[in-house]
């Protein structure tokens, strides 16, 4: 038998000693909650340290990522590549071990925590996709997708709202291989938090529609494993929080249960009476064998990949089809045909030419990926009918309320209104029901926007989907850190934001979004594109798609907007492009003066300006822009193509001017204000988006 007081000394031992080093970061919460990481890595998770990645292994998220330190002690000890080297170098430039886990830095970290509350909310995701991925690819005798999902959660996480998005939607959906421990040990930064924290935790879960087991200890190995045993037997396809009592900084002399144990080194003589009082007498980083055999997981983790590998090399053998497909599914391979669909979506927007607004094409190009990207699993943040997310190949992802399983081939619900009885654009959803075996891929995630956007977060980190969601463009600042998390994690995550300016019109400046796209696009990796017609929304679509590395925003009008006339399509997918030469307004003869750059609804705009201008003979090319982010990454030969050195240039958005002056533009014409409550025409002419305005704009550069 394991000695489990041992194992868990060895997880504060290098976490005191490894904080220490660095004279930064948090032993308390490792220390505390050692026994809680013995009892899940030692009994119950399932893993593979030689393979970190294989398919059906169990998820574990720390979503209290401040304890990095246990994570790390727990991968080394039980034989992840993170040699001891590495945990001596907690902190330091270029280490496997940074300050908060980071997917793709430490082998089997599973998601980038830190931000609190979003940790268990990736979980959250991540056990959606398992259930999505059980549901359409397991077969009667053939289970290749079962695992479950754990997260250590803390009281701060608890606090977070987020945390409380994640629990509706977790019990909503009945993810009953969720098990969520919470370490209950009453300290935050500033001290006990009886004072700000009065929740009845157990009871928010049980109303939430999760399984509550505890309080118990959770500084005694065996009662936190004999809770996890029984959790997984649960039998109402329910998540399960089990409520772990422990002490922060357990073991320590002096700093245990307070405050000071949580976010500083302990110092060399607490240490050394630690040492004392848990009885290691082992020098700093060094581990008995004994200890060290106990931890070791290569041989049981090569077992029981080897054990799946044979269930799925059967499964591969009845269901060839299947398997192929959840391979590429699961290594996030677009199917071999994307870029003919890319293409074909793309000319048909430009054969058709239409005059809807840009939530509109973009829906119209959906309606193409979603029917040939089974992997797509979109959703809206209650406003469905307004950002026009779904699609006749996306029918709602429901639950059956008695038994919790996914139901298949469920019927499509239309949404009959936009938001607060905007009318809504003629839907391309009035279909049949989605066909049997066939899960519904369009999720109701309710006024959650932070939450949707961490969700999607776990889903894309867990694999076998591509996650996309809708809201307004202003809400965007619900979700803003998790759009930065899926960045940082280069994780293809993508956001449909619609209602993107004043031309959303009577709600009014709480809705107008003034400097969300500029914003967006100061978020490093993560692409912005404001598409200005049909064509360059489906070029963004299957950019997007296509960006394995980067999460994507997509910002979307509700207004009309015309197709802008192309001789070529082949720029679009670079960001910007020439969109109008002066020859296409009749000055084939005349130089060109000035460049008028603009993006989105403001394209036509500038058309309009350029035939304008042309009437006085001033001849100026109007660059449409949908994506800065991405011209920003192509060569200086394209760029100055595009803008050329010695042209003057305009800028044209109906947003904030800061982000336009690295262009080298003369002038912008923008919204450094809010916006006002009136119809969308009104405002246009209010705040100078008008193409005579455009155009004496460009003629008071050309004169100054």
């Amino acid at each position: 038998m394991a000695n489990q007081a041992l194992m868990a000394n060895a997880i504060r031992a290098l976490a005191m000693d490894a904080v220490q080093q660095a004279n930064s970061g948090h032993p308390g919460a490792p220390m505390g909650m050692a026994d809680m990481a013995v009892a899940l890595w030692g009994d119950h998770l399932r893993f593979n340290p030689a393979n970190p990645h294989w398919f059906d292994r169990d998820r574990f998220v720390l979503s209290n990522g401040h304890a990095s330190m246990m994570l790390y002690a727990v991968l080394h000890l039980s034989g992840y590549d993170l040699p001891m080297s590495e945990i001596k170098n907690f902190r330091q430039l270029h280490s496997k071990t940074p300050g908060h886990p980071e997917i793709d830095v430490t082998p089997g970290v599973e998601t980038t925590t830190g931000p609190l509350g979003q940790g268990i909310t990736n979980a959250v995701g991540m056990a959606l996709a398992e259930k999505l991925l059980a549901a359409e690819f397991n077969r009667k005798g053939h289970e290749i997708v079962d695992h479950h999902t754990y997260a250590f959660l803390g009281d701060g996480c608890m606090m977070e709202g987020i945390s409380h998005e994640a629990a509706g939607l977790a019990g909503a959906w009945r993810l009953g291989k969720l098990i969520a421990l919470y370490d209950d040990n009453g300290i935050s930064i500033d001290g006990q938090v009886k004072p700000w924290f009065i929740d009845n935790t157990k009871e928010r879960f049980e109303a939430h529609g999760w399984n509550v087991i505890g309080t118990i200890d959770g500084n005694d190995a065996k009662d936190v494993s004999k809770a996890i045993a029984k959790a997984k037997k649960n039998s109402d396809n329910k998540p399960t929080l089990i409520i772990c009592k422990t002490v922060i900084g357990k073991g320590s002399p002096n700093r245990a249960g307070t405050a000071k144990a949580h976010g500083e080194a302990l110092g060399a003589e607490e240490i050394k009476l630690t040492r004392e009082a848990i009885g290691w007498t082992e020098p700093a980083f060094e581990i008995p064998q004994i200890v060290a055999d106990d931890w070791n997981h290569q041989a049981a983790g090569a077992k029981v990949e080897a054990e799946w590998n044979e269930k799925f090399a059967a499964y591969g053998a009845a269901f060839p089809d299947l398997a192929a497909e959840f391979t590429r599914r699961m290594k996030g391979e677009l199917p071999k045909n994307f870029h003919q669909v890319a293409f074909d979506t793309v000319v048909a927007a430009h054969t058709k030419a239409e005059t809807v607004a840009s939530r509109k094409a973009s829906q119209l190009a959906l309606e193409s990926f979603t029917a040939a990207l089974p992997e797509m699993l979109g959703g809206s943040a209650d406003l469905t009918g307004s950002n026009l997310t779904n699609t006749k190949s996306t029918a709602p992802f429901r639950v059956d309320p008695k038994t919790g399983d996914v139901v298949l081939g469920a019927p499509h619900e239309a949404a009959k209104q936009g938001a607060e009885d905007e009318s809504k654009p003629k839907s391309t959803t009035d279909a049949a029901p989605a066909p049997h075996g066939v899960i519904g891929r369009h999720i109701n995630y309710g006024v959650r926007e932070f939450g949707m956007a961490a969700v999607m977060n776990g889903v894309a980190v867990h694999g076998g989907y591509i996650p996309y969601g809708g809201t307004f463009l202003t809400f965007s600042d619900y979700s803003r850190n998790a759009i930065r998390m899926a960045a940082l994690m280069k994780r293809r995550v993508i956001h449909v934001f619609t209602h993107d300016s004043i031309g959303l019109g009577e709600d009014g400046p709480t809705h107008q979004s003034i400097e969300h796209a500029a914003s967006l696009r100061l978020i490093p990796n993560l692409d912005v594109w404001r598409p200005g017609d049909t064509a360059e929304t489906a070029v963004a679509w299957a950019v997007a798609l296509q960006n394995q590395s980067r999460p994507t925003a997509l910002l979307l009008s509700r207004q009309n907007i015309a197709y802008a006339p192309k001789t070529d399509l082949s720029d679009i997918n670079k960001g910007a492009y020439v969109v109008s030469e002066p020859e296409a307004v009749g000055l084939k003869s005349k130089k060109t003066v000035a460049v008028i750059i603009a993006t989105g609804s403001e394209v036509q705009l500038a058309l309009a300006a350029q035939k304008l201008l042309a009437t006085k003979k001033i001849a100026v090319r109007v660059v449409s822009m949908p994506s800065t982010t991405t011209f920003d990454r192509q060569d200086m030969a394209y760029k100055k193509a595009v803008l050329p050195k010695k042209l003057p240039r305009v800028a044209v958005e109906m947003g904030c001017t800061g982000g336009w002056w690295k262009y080298g533009v003369a002038a912008v014409v923008g919204i450094d204000t809010f916006g006002e409550s009136a119809p969308a025409p009104e405002l246009f002419k209010h705040f100078g988006f008008t193409p005579e305005n455009v155009a004496a704009t460009v003629e008071a550069v050309l004169k100054g």
